[in-house]
């Protein structure tokens, strides 16, 4: 990602965090559960992150640190790092609520402030990894991973990307975009925010050359009934039918 689109999204970020806070709050301040992606898939029923308890956590994209809250609940050791200073900033009365804290970290995803080997488990839920060019993302997730440790991060599918119109609206049921066109994606000259996707061929190239190996990928599948504020991404029925959503789910190779 060049240095113009890092602005680029940070400024839509900082510029939106106060509405995406407000409008998504029910979604994103459910401390009873952990749960994954716009559906709101239990942790406990996917194991995507499986006994967290102990591990040094990194949470690339922790915005208002909402899921990172969740997941130092179950007692991992979690670090949150975000380049938005209005959804750290927002962080502060999550922590007051909750009683849980921990340190939070003004960064890029693409140039992580950590030395190697430093953390057990990177994770995110729609964070760095969508917004963040994933061939700097990826190697320097790897970077600061200790060797066995893993990489967790849930991200929009390809198929989706497929689906979605040029202008903003849900997915249909029709290829409207190519497959092999995928990649830096700007959605609207209104909205300055990059998004990234890949093919699952590149995607598999990029975790190997960069020292990963794939454990699993878990495509979510709501259920009939969906209660969530992210309504916009895409209807039930089709997410019902299509994985709009997946979690990738890497280890770090022994060097």
């Amino acid at each position: 990602m060049s240095r113009e689109d890092v602005r680029r999204t940070m400024a839509s970020w900082e510029a939106e965090s106060v509405a995406y806070q407000e409008r998504h709050r029910p979604d994103l301040n459910r401390w009873d559960v952990l749960a994954w992606g716009v559906s709101n898939i239990p942790e406990d029923q996917i194991q995507a992150l499986g006994d967290v308890a102990g591990l040094r956590a990194l949470e690339l994209g922790c915005g208002a640190c909402q899921f990172g809250i969740k997941v130092a609940m179950r007692g991992a050791d979690v670090t949150g790092l975000d380049f938005s200073a209005n959804q750290l900033a927002a962080a502060e009365p999550n922590f007051v609520e909750t009683g849980i804290r921990f340190p939070l970290v003004r960064a890029s995803a693409e140039e992580l402030p950590f030395a190697d080997a430093t953390f057990d488990l990177i994770f995110c839920d729609h964070g760095a990894m969508t917004f963040a060019d994933p061939h700097a993302t990826v190697p320097e997730a790897a970077r600061v991973l200790r060797a066995g440790g893993r990489l967790v991060f849930n991200m929009s599918t390809p198929i989706i990307w497929l689906c979605w119109p040029p202008e903003e609206g849900p997915p249909g049921r029709e290829l409207l975009r190519p497959y092999f066109g995928m990649g830096r994606m700007v959605w609207s000259e209104s909205d300055p925010c990059v998004d990234w996707q890949l093919t699952y061929g590149a995607w598999i190239r990029l975790f190997r050359s960069s020292g990963f190996v794939i454990d699993d990928l878990i495509e979510l599948r709501p259920g009939q009934e969906v209660d969530t504020t992210y309504s916009e991404f895409a209807p039930v029925d089709w997410l019902r039918d299509f994985p709009g959503e997946h979690i990738w789910k890497l280890r770090k190779e022994p060097s």
